[in-house]
C-alpha cells in the first residue's frame, strides 16, 4: 500500500519509507491511500477471538501487502504479550485498562509494534543505524524507550519538558542507558515536538543521520493502537443487549482517537466518540466553532494531555475531507479543569471503588455527562494511577501501591542531557553524536 501526505505535496511513499522517515518531505503526516473494510464474518465472530487474533486481522488489513504473513503475525503476537481487560466501573460505563504492558501505559502497544516493524525493515534492507526522535509529555517516552531498548541498529533520543512529567514517568526513560538518550528540554511539550519536526526538515542533519520519529505522527505508532478498540468491542459484545456503543478517549496529541476513527472506517460498530480534554481545549473549541486555533499548552495534573497544537488533528481533518460537519457527526468533545478532574477521581473512588488516574478521569466524567439512553460506553484508562502517585495520593487521600515494574525503574540512576528549546543547540548536539 502507498502512503500520501496530509499536505498533499510530497510523493507517495511505501510503508517502509513512511515508517523509516516518519514525516513526509512537505512536513505532512502520512496516511494510507485506502482503508480496507473488514468482512462482516469478522465482526460476527469477534467475541470468540483472542486479542492477538483480532489484532492480526486488523494488522493484515493495514500492513499485509507489505509484510509477509509469518513476520506480521510474529510482530503482532510479540507486541501484545499482555492483557487488555475491559472492567465495569458502573452501569453502563466500562474502563478499557491499557496499563498492563511493560511501562503500564497505552503507548506500549504502538511503541512495541513500531520497534518490531522498524527492526523488520532494517534487517530486510541491511540499513545502518536509524536514530529515533521522540517528544513526550509523559508516557510516550517511557513506552518508546522500553520498546526499543537494546534493539540493534536503533538509537532513541527522548525529548521531554523539564519539570513537567511525573517523577515516575521520568525514571522510566532516564535510567535506561544503552541505546536510549534522554534530553531534558527547558520548555513545554510543544517545544519538544517542534525540535523533532525541525530536525526532520533540516537537510544538513538528514544528510548526516538517518532520522525517524516514534511519536504518533509515525504510521507504525498510531495505526496499531486501533487493535484495542476492536478488542474492547469484542469484550463488550458479550454484554450488549442492543445498546449502541460509545467510546471516550482522553486526548492530547490525538493519535489515540485517530486510530479509533480508522477502526470505525474499517467497520468497527462504535456509534460515536467523545474526545475528552483537560484545560488544553483546542480541539473542543474547534468542535464548537469550526475554527482551529492552536495556542501554547498549559500545565495540568493530566500532563500527558498538555498539548496546545495536536499533530494528529491534520489526520482527522484529512480523514473527514476537511468537513467540520462530518467530524461533529462522529465526535463530540468535553473539557475539564484540574479541579473537576480531582473531584471526579474522588467521587469515582468513593462511589464505585475504582481508582482513576487523572487522564482516565476525563474520559469517565465525559461518559457520565454525555451518555444517552440506550447507549453503553467505555473510556480509555491510559496509564496506571501509580505513575502519578503524588497527585493521586493527594487527591484521593490514600497511599497507592507502586507495582514492582515501576519500582524497578525508580531504583536506577537518572541520565539526561539538558537542552534549551533553541533548534540550533539541538542540531549541534545531534551532529556531535
Amino acid at each position: 500500500m502507498r502512503y500520501y501526505s496530509t499536505n498533499g505535496k510530497a510523493p507517495l511513499a511505501t510503508l517502509e519509507k513512511a515508517v523509516v522517515k516518519g514525516l513526509a518531505e512537505d512536513r505532512g503526516l502520512y496516511m494510507p491511500e485506502r482503508i480496507k473494510p473488514l468482512p462482516q464474518a469478522f465482526f460476527d465472530n469477534i467475541q470468540d477471538m483472542s486479542l492477538q487474533e483480532i489484532a492480526y486481522q486488523v494488522a493484515d488489513s493495514f500492513f499485509g501487502e507489505d509484510v509477509d504473513a509469518e513476520s506480521l503475525r510474529r510482530i503482532v503476537y510479540d507486541t501484545l504479550s499482555f492483557v487488555i481487560p475491559l472492567v465495569k466501573v458502573e452501569e453502563p460505563i466500562y474502563s478499557l485498562e491499557l496499563f498492563h504492558g511493560p511501562t503500564l501505559a497505552f503507548k506500549d502497544v504502538g511503541a512495541r509494534f513500531m520497534a518490531r516493524l522498524l527492526q523488520y525493515f532494517l534487517k530486510k534492507e541491511g540499513k545502518g543505524t536509524v536514530n529515533v526522535l521522540v517528544a513526550t509529555s509523559g508516557d510516550t517516552g517511557s513506552a518508546v524507550a522500553n520498546g526499543f531498548l537494546g534493539v540493534e541498529g536503533i538509537h532513541v533520543y527522548v525529548l521531554y519538558p523539564k519539570g513537567k512529567v511525573s517523577p515516575i514517568q521520568e525514571c522510566q526513560f532516564t535510567t535506561l542507558g544503552q541505546n536510549i538518550t534522554a534530553i531534558e528540554v527547558d520548555g513545554v511539550f510543544d517545544d519538544c515536538q517542534a525540535l523533532v519536526k525541525n530536525a526532520f526538515m533540516d537537510e544538513e542533519l538528514n544528510a548526516k543521520m538517518q532520522l525517524t520519529s516514534a511519536n504518533s505522527i509515525n504510521v507504525a505508532r498510531f495505526l496499531p493502537q486501533s487493535f484495542y478498540y476492536f478488542h474492547a468491542y469484542a469484550q463488550l459484545k458479550k454484554k450488549l443487549k442492543g445498546e449502541k456503543v460509545v467510546c471516550c478517549v482522553p486526548s492530547g496529541n490525538f493519535g489515540n482517537i485517530c486510530s479509533a476513527l480508522f477502526g470505525k472506517r474499517m467497520g468497527l460498530p462504535i456509534s460515536r466518540f467523545i474526545a475528552a480534554n483537560n484545560a488544553n481545549d483546542i480541539f473542543y473549541n474547534y468542535l464548537q466553532t469550526g475554527h482551529y486555533e492552536p495556542k501554547p499548552s498549559v500545565q495540568t495534573i493530566a500532563n500527558a494531555m498538555d498539548v496546545g497544537d495536536p499533530s494528529n488533528f491534520a489526520r482527522i481533518l484529512d480523514l473527514y475531507g476537511k468537513s467540520h460537519e462530518a467530524i461533529c457527526q462522529d465526535i463530540s468533545g468535553a473539557t475539564y479543569t484540574d479541579q473537576q478532574i480531582a473531584e471526579t477521581m474522588r467521587k469515582c473512588l468513593d462511589e464505585t471503588g475504582y481508582q482513576l488516574d487523572p487522564h482516565g478521569a476525563c474520559g469517565y466524567r465525559a461518559l457520565q455527562e454525555g451518555l444517552k439512553e440506550g447507549e453503553t460506553g467505555f473510556f480509555i484508562e491510559t496509564a496506571h494511577p501509580a505513575k502519578f502517585k503524588q497527585t493521586v495520593d493527594e487527591i484521593c487521600g490514600g497511599d497507592i501501591a507502586i507495582p514492582e515494574r515501576l519500582q524497578a525503574f525508580m531504583q536506577g540512576t537518572k541520565q539526561s542531557v539538558s537542552m534549551s528549546k533553541d533548534f540550533a543547540d539541538f542540531k549541534a548536539f545531534l551532529i556531535r553524536q
